[in-house]
C-alpha cells in the first residue's frame, strides 16, 4: 500500500489540469541527481518535466527516451539523448500514467509508447510517476487498457477478450490503424476490473500476438507525485 502522503507543495488557488501537470513536472526534479542518466517517458505531463529539467540547469549525463516525440523535445532543449545500452542502469525513470492504484501499479499506453516505456523503466533504479489526482483509482480498469500487438493477431485477441467479458477495439488514426514507433498496432480494452495486476500482466503477456500489455505491475512506481487542488502530494510504495 502507498504510504501517507508527504512533502506537499501547496497552492493558494485552484489550478487547471495543465497547471497541475506543470507542478508535478517541476516537483520531479527533486528526484533527479546531477551526473546521472535519466529515463524519460512520454506524454503531456512528461513534456512539462522535460521543460523543467532543461530550465533547471541540473547537469545530468543525458537521457534515455521512451518515444520519438520525447526524444525530439529533449534534443530541442539541447539535452543529450542516448540509446539504451546493455547493462546500463538509469538512476531514475520519470513518466506519467493513465491510472495508478494505492500499490503503485499502473495502466499506461494512452500515448502508444508502452513497449519502450516498459523497457526503459525496467533499467531504472526508481520509477517516479507524475500524475494529476484524476488518475488515482482503487482498482485498475476504468481507463481502457492498451496493448501493443502484432497486426495479424488483432482480431484473435479481440475475440479472446470477449471471453473475459471485455470489449477490445483497434486504435485508429483517422481511417487507418494507428502505427506505433515500433511499427505495430494498439488494442484498447474496455470493461476490465484488474484486481490482481501482477497476475493479469503475466497472463496476458503470454497470449500469442501480444507484444506488451499496458499493466505496469512488474515495473510499478516507487514514488507517485500527484497534483491535487491542495498542491503536490507524494506517495511512496
Amino acid at each position: 500500500m502507498g504510504s501517507a502522503p508527504k512533502g506537499d507543495y501547496r497552492v493558494s488557488s485552484p489550478l487547471t489540469q495543465d497547471q497541475l501537470k506543470a507542478l508535478v513536472g517541476q516537483a520531479a526534479l527533486s528526484h533527479v541527481r546531477a551526473g546521472t542518466w535519466v529515463g524519460v517517458g512520454t506524454g503531456s505531463t512528461v513534456n512539462h518535466f522535460i521543460d523543467a529539467l532543461a530550465a533547471s540547469g541540473v547537469s545530468i549525463l543525458g537521457a534515455v527516451s521512451s518515444s520519438e516525440a520525447s526524444t525530439q523535445r529533449l534534443l530541442g532543449h539541447g539535452i543529450v539523448v542516448s540509446e539504451l545500452k546493455g547493462g546500463q542502469t538509469l538512476d531514475v525513470y520519470v513518466d506519467g500514467a493513465d491510472e495508478i492504484d494505492p500499490r503503485g501499479n499502473m495502466i499506461k499506453g494512452g500515448g502508444a509508447a508502452l513497449t519502450r516505456e516498459k523497457i526503459v523503466a525496467s533499467q531504472a533504479q526508481r520509477f517516479v510517476c507524475i500524475v494529476d489526482e484524476s488518475k488515482w483509482v482503487e482498482v485498475l480498469g476504468h481507463f481502457p487498457l492498451p496493448l501493443e500487438v502484432i497486426p495479424m493477431a488483432a482480431e484473435v485477441l479481440i475475440e479472446r477478450f470477449k471471453t473475459k467479458g471485455a470489449q477490445a477495439r483497434l486504435r485508429m488514426k483517422g481511417e487507418t490503424p494507428l502505427v506505433t514507433d515500433n511499427g505495430q498496432h494498439i488494442l484498447d480494452v474496455w470493461g476490465l476490473k484488474i484486481s490482481e495486476p501482477l497476475a493479469f500482466e503475466d497472463e496476458v503477456s503470454q497470449w500469442p500476438g501480444v507484444i506488451t500489455v499496458g499493466v505496469f505491475a512488474h515495473q510499478r512506481a516507487n514514488v507517485c507525485l500527484m497534483g491535487t487542488s491542495q498542491g503536490v502530494k507524494t506517495f511512496e510504495f
